[in-house]
């Protein structure tokens, strides 16, 4: 059965709007487990805007399911990762000006740098996962870094405009993965994924994980975090 991982990243952008102690991400994160979602993930980005560090090393202490870090190929990022030790880190790509992740990891133009940080969180007993679009090319390549995971990117999916874009998008991503799968990848998928379009993705049972915050943190507004995870978990399940 898959399982699935929350986001809580958007409950500190509210935090920092006004730079106080609240919202708090560690509550809701605990708030989500509670609710019977399987595991955490916050992204700590290089600029910081929303989840900072003190999150993380308190994430990692509270945490009862899984702590999933997000976060750049950099070591600033690697170091930070070998000393807190999330039980899993996600490699993803990072642009400053960025609203949100634009695109998956280019691991074959990167193969031997990616290597190298795979090597090294893997070498402290964190899995890894890379975030990656559903291309041949680039799964072929994440393969060989030695990454436990990859993250299929969902986002072209997601951003569909037709139903002709959102079919060729999803038909992608479903070869994406079962490519993947039978390199012995293991397959999450994350990224604008929601409560309508997750929908078809479900009869896909190479998923182990889905990775959705934005739409359950923005569902949480009306009818709180526990209620938001448990729609969503109905929807996983069905």
């Amino acid at each position: 059965m898959a399982k699935l991982v929350v986001n809580v990243d958007h409950v500190a952008t509210v935090r920092q709007a006004r730079m106080i102690a609240e919202p708090d991400p560690v509550t809701a994160a605990g708030i989500a487990e509670l609710a019977g979602c399987h595991g955490i993930i916050v992204h700590l980005r290089e600029d910081r805007r929303h989840i900072q560090d003190r999150d993380v090393e308190l994430l990692k202490q509270t945490v009862k399911t899984k702590l999933n870090l997000e976060m750049a190929a950099v070591p600033e990022m690697v170091k930070i990762a070998t000393r807190i030790k999330p039980h899993m880190a996600c490699l993803v790509p990072e642009k400053r000006a960025e609203l949100t992740t634009e695109g998956g990891l280019d691991v074959f133009a990167q193969q031997a740098y990616i290597t190298d940080a795979v090597g090294e969180l893997k070498g402290s007993g964190i899995a890894v996962s890379l975030f990656v679009d559903a291309d041949k090319k680039q799964l072929d390549a994440a393969k060989e870094t030695g990454a436990d995971f990859v993250e299929i990117h969902t986002g072209h999916y997601s951003d569909a405009v037709t139903e002709a874009e959102e079919t060729a998008a999803f038909e992608k991503i479903r070869e994406g993965i079962i490519h993947a799968d039978t390199m012995g990848l293991k397959v999450n998928v994350g990224h604008g994924l929601n409560y309508l379009n997750t929908r078809r993705l479900v009869p896909i049972r190479q998923i182990r994980e889905y990775s959705i915050g934005h739409s359950i943190i923005a569902r949480s507004l009306f009818v709180g975090i526990g209620q938001a995870v448990r729609e969503m978990l109905a929807i996983i399940n069905r």
